[in-house]
């Protein structure tokens, strides 16, 4: 089993977690994996805020990992019991035969990264040859940026050169500005300060291509699901509500992008929550789209249809709490 206490792990807990973790709980306990920046962690940070999972009766301990295949290894070796994030990598882990999981919830099937290029490169063709960052292979970094070279009909494995910079966007900004890497994808909200660096060009908004992407979402265990059906009940209720809370109540997420450094928090908020889905039932179009991405023959045989379990949701759906929540 792989211990969370492992140091290759690299593992942090954000304050709120940390806190969490200081105070005895009876309530049901779900160990909450994710990765990277953005919607995952800022809505997981929005529910916990409005005392969410409280109210619906769970405790939820967010553990954060730089990277989604170290993340993936600890929910095979049951660390943790859930990841909201790296959606591809979490789908490997069935396709690979490791472990049985299944999608729950998908809330978002666009992509709010940019792809930076540096300047000398004004077109994706201009790309070849070139050395593209992400943070490691088999991170959703990697799945996505092989995505979409394929997408701009260049060959991942012979056109370009895919090299693991490790770490967050942080990490692959100062790799652009000093010249080591060509290329990479950086979340929306740093590419305004990016480019205000003069090093670099933003050759695409992926939220803006025609690409229907599952990009998060809760993972799970299907034996999880299975044995603790009533407690993921209680998560996705949670979720949904943090969902309505997060279109509806901007306050908090305006001042969580502007505590990043976000440099528009306001347009930020608004690129975010009209990706955001209100009712966060997998589909699979996006499922099959991110399985494809990950380019391993198994995966590409993989049908989205086996990667999910909807019954909780539509549950959910039907006992009337989505349309209570908003009013319908």
């Amino acid at each position: 089993m792989i211990s969370l206490t492992t140091k290759t792990l690299l593992v942090t807990l954000p304050l709120w977690s940390v806190i969490a973790y200081g105070a005895e709980s009876q309530l049901p306990l779900f160990r909450l994996g994710y990765s990277g920046a953005g919607i995952a962690q800022n809505l997981t940070y929005v529910i916990d805020k409005s005392g969410l999972w409280s109210k619906h009766g769970i405790d939820v301990r967010s553990i954060y990992f730089n990277s989604g295949s170290i993340m993936a290894q600890a929910l095979v070796g049951g660390d943790i019991d859930v990841t909201d994030s790296n959606i591809p990598t979490m789908l490997n882990i069935k396709a690979s035969g490791v472990l049985d999981v299944k999608m729950v919830a998908v809330w978002m099937n666009k992509i709010l990264l940019s792809f930076i290029a540096r300047g000398p490169i004004k077109s994706p063709a201009e790309l070849k040859g070139k050395k593209i960052g992400i943070s490691r292979f088999g991170s959703s970094s990697d799945f996505i940026t092989r995505l979409l070279m394929r997408y701009w009909k260049l060959d991942p494995e012979k056109d370009v050169t895919i090299i693991q910079s490790g770490g967050n966007d942080s990490v692959r900004m100062a790799a652009l500005i000093g010249g080591h890497l060509d290329g990479a994808l950086i979340g929306s909200h740093d590419v305004p300060k990016l480019l205000e660096s003069n090093c670099c060009n933003n050759l695409a908004n992926l939220e803006e291509l025609p690409i229907d992407y599952s990009r998060f979402g809760i993972a799970m265990p299907t034996a999880v699901i299975k044995a603790r059906r009533d407690h993921v009940r209680r998560y996705l209720q949670a979720l949904i509500e943090g969902i309505y809370v997060y279109k509806t109540r901007p306050e908090l997420p305006i001042a969580l992008l502007k505590r990043e450094g976000v440099k528009d928090a306001d347009l930020g908020y608004q690129k975010i929550i009209k990706a955001l889905i209100e009712y966060p039932v997998p589909e699979e179009k996006g499922i099959q789209v991110a399985l494809d991405s990950i380019g391993t023959p198994k995966a590409k045989q993989a049908q989205a249809k086996d990667y999910i379990d909807t019954t909780i949701l539509e549950e959910i759906k039907k006992s009337g709490f989505v349309d209570r929540l908003y009013g319908r």
